[in-house]
């Protein structure tokens, strides 16, 4: 394993005292980044109240944050309640055709992360003139956003380009070793089964759904794939990789995740090189009139992101306040044009990208590295994913910006973070079998598989926003330039911290059989809180409507909620009080998933 990268031990929290009290699954995830920012958090857990998470500063500069499961009345009580309302469950169900739950707490980790952004959020917005003193959030939000593309993409003009049907990864060689497989490229993908001797009809076939799971969370390809590597070893799966340049990774355990984790940080921070800022970044003076469009209002963001991982963080930098600037290809994103489409562009697309401004640069021609470097020295945060070493090769790495402008903010969301030796390719799906997830998000009794719902693309974008509001505040205190770095495998150590932890404690890492099942009724399916879950199963609700068998179960004084699995139905949906909007393409739009005061 590789060791993490020596830095300087900049925390932006060092003078920060906090108070964290509410739900386990929240307060965990809130108390244990802040205290890895640097604050000093006193930590209560258990129910509070409402059920509410409450984080109070006591310093100079203070915020408080409030985080809720979801709406008063809504219903909405607990992990399970929010994962069937808002989609996820029925997301993280196609590659089965089935609604089920993540056994992982996905909202509530997400909720957590949003919760710290807040505050980080407010910080920095109080720093530079702006009123900011309090936080609320939501796991209902969170897991709209983390639904918001196949949200987008069930509400389009036009149906999706590749099938929605059971079926996907991971694979299983003859030994009866799940593995995962990775390529972007549909000639290393030919390669790799033809090695394999399986049939070109099948090959082809199977490109389609294999390409497209990222965005519709299935992978119908043929059986006949399945049945290949079957009858082959995993040493010749391997040898097939390496001769066409595909990827794979075998699913590891939590176990093994747990016998090699480091304990660093989900993200590093470095000051860059230069002898001070190019401009002063902290005046204290009043924020004006622009101040009403949120704590960043008056920076700008230049974003070279690509799928997920990066633009989701540009995002939630840019409903904050910032301006976010992405750069693009000479031609535009080509991206913009993948279906199904709203106006003409990208469902998907809009979901990360919408308000954002756009400027097409070739950054492999000198000419347009000089004006992306240009663009830097006005810029107040440089974010991108590319390749590892892209950008120093390109002479686009956090020093080379540096010397333009020392008080930027230089932002790298990548796969691994040098973290690991040997490490494949630092997408969605590896990570998760690399680091144990396939575990996690699956109960006692169902085979280990990676969500192909982008788990870890979503949650490492929400940890790219988080760094580098980190870095805001360490620029605002300093007056210094960061470099922030976090990744794939650092939001998947957020996410498996729990089943972790119950390892270290000499416990079963994963949960029970049966773990956040819904249960089925005559025309849909509900979804029963954790603490209900038990009693809620000894009712037979199969000959019953869902809205009768709701109604029982709430006579019995059991939580539950009704299992969405038409996403197209957000819009409407009563527990969210119509949230769910439609943005000027007409594509279907999700809100912030907070709002300060």
């Amino acid at each position: 394993m590789a060791s993490p990268a020596t830095t300087a031990a900049l925390r932006p929290l060092d003078a920060m005292d906090t108070e964290v009290s509410g739900p386990a699954e929240i307060a965990g995830v809130v108390a244990a980044h802040l205290q890895l920012l640097g604050a000093r958090a006193d930590r209560s857990l258990g129910e509070v109240g409402d059920g509410r998470t409450t984080v109070s500063g006591r310093d100079v500069d203070s915020v408080s944050a409030t985080v809720n499961w979801g709406a008063p009345e809504s219903g909405l009580v607990d992990e399970a309640t929010v994962q069937a309302a808002t989609g996820v469950m029925a997301v993280h169900g196609r590659r089965t055709g089935l609604p089920a739950g993540l056994a992982a707490d996905y909202a509530a980790t997400a909720t957590g992360v949003l919760a710290v952004q807040g505050l980080l959020a407010g910080l920095v917005g109080q720093s530079r003139g702006a009123a900011v003193g309090h936080v609320e959030a939501s796991a209902d939000r969170a897991g709209l956003l983390a639904v918001s593309q196949y949200l987008a993409a069930a509400g389009a003009d036009e149906g999706e380009a590749a099938e929605l049907a059971p079926g996907g990864p991971p694979f299983t060689s003859a030994e009866g070793v799940l593995f995962e497989l990775e390529t972007l490229d549909p000639s290393a993908w030919a390669a790799f089964w033809r090695t394999l001797e399986t049939p070109a009809d099948a090959i082809r076939a199977g490109w389609r759904p294999f390409q497209f799971r990222y965005a519709t969370a299935c992978a119908p390809f043929p059986p006949v794939l399945h049945e290949v590597t079957r009858g082959r070893s995993l040493a010749a799966i391997r040898r097939a990789a390496d001769l066409s340049g595909a990827e794979v990774c075998v699913l590891r355990t939590l176990a093994e995740r747990h016998a090699e984790a480091d304990g660093a940080a989900p993200w590093s921070f470095r000051p860059t090189g230069g002898t001070g800022p190019r401009r002063p970044v902290s005046t204290r003076e009043p924020a004006g009139p622009k101040a009403v469009g949120g704590p960043l209002t008056g920076l700008t963001v230049l974003e070279a992101g690509r799928r997920i991982q990066a633009p989701l963080a540009a995002h939630l930098l840019g409903m904050l306040g910032a301006e976010v600037i992405r750069i693009e290809p000479p031609g535009g994103d080509p991206l913009r044009g993948m279906p199904p489409t709203s106006s003409g562009i990208s469902a998907r697309w809009l979901a990360l990208n919408r308000g954002k401004k756009a400027v097409e640069m070739d950054i492999k021609a000198a000419a347009d590295r000089r004006r992306l470097t240009e663009m830097a020295a006005d810029a107040d945060v440089f974010l991108h994913n590319w390749a590892p070493g892209k950008a120093a090769e390109l002479g686009l790495d956090a020093e080379d910006l540096a010397r333009a402008n020392p008080a930027l903010v230089y932002a790298y969301t990548g796969g691994w973070a040098d973290r690991i030796d040997d490490a494949p390719m630092g997408t969605d799906f590896m990570v998760q079998a690399r680091t144990g997830v396939g575990e996690a998000v699956r109960p006692e009794g169902e085979p280990p598989a990676p969500s192909l719902m982008t788990l870890l693309d979503v949650l490492g974008g929400l940890h790219g926003a988080e760094a580098v509001l980190a870095g805001l505040l360490l620029r605002e205190r300093t007056g210094r330039g960061v470099r922030v770095d976090s990744s794939l495998l650092g939001a998947a150590d957020t996410l498996t911290a729990p089943a972790l932890a119950r390892i270290g404690r000499g416990e079963n890492p994963r949960r029970p059989s049966g773990f956040r099942r819904p249960l089925p009724t005559a025309d849909g399916w509900i979804a029963p809180a954790d603490r209900d879950a038990r009693a809620a199963a000894a009712h037979d609700l199969t000959a019953l409507p869902t809205s009768e068998a709701l109604a029982l179960l709430h006579a019995h004084g059991l939580a539950a909620t009704t299992v969405t699995t038409d996403l197209s139905d957000l819009h409407h949906d009563p527990r969210f009080a119509g949230a769910v909007h439609r943005d000027a393409h007409g594509a279907p739009a999700v809100p912030a998933p907070w709002s300060l005061t």
